[in-house]
């Protein structure tokens, strides 16, 4: 994760350093606010990215000298025949034409869709205990 948190600390510097020269040469203040929250939000993720990397080993990425192998192996499970992310999709997509629209009762149905299959989707593999 070091490889992350270094790039979103020079994302926060281009920013900040954006947001000052625009600053000097503008004066225009929605422009000005839009470049330092968007460099107080690079500096968060990057933060947190920097604080999550001391807890965790050192994958290939963050080693200079790995080698392509090194990374080589299982990357984790995907599911390999699930509806869930469509149905997720189609739910945010209608919500954002509720959205566009400004349709409540669109928007409405839409939200209550997309936590179901949110819902599926987090818990598709998840086994109750069994009772006796």
């Amino acid at each position: 994760m070091k490889v992350e948190s270094r790039l979103f600390e020079l994302l926060t510097a281009f920013f900040f350093v954006a947001g000052i020269v625009y600053t000097i040469l503008t004066h225009e203040a929605v422009g000005i606010a839009a470049l330092f929250l968007t460099g107080g939000l690079a500096l968060i993720i990057g933060t947190y990215f920097r604080f999550v990397s001391r807890r965790l080993e050192e994958r290939p990425e963050d080693n200079p000298d790995a080698e392509v192998s090194d990374g080589a192996g299982e990357v984790g499970f995907f599911s390999p025949g699930s509806y869930w992310p469509i149905a997720v999709a189609g739910s945010a997509a209608l919500l954002a034409i509720g959205l566009a629209f400004f349709f409540v009762w669109l928007m409405i149905i839409a939200g209550v869709l997309l936590l179901v299959a949110i819902g599926g989707l987090v818990f598709e593999y998840h086994i109750r205990p069994a009772t006796h």
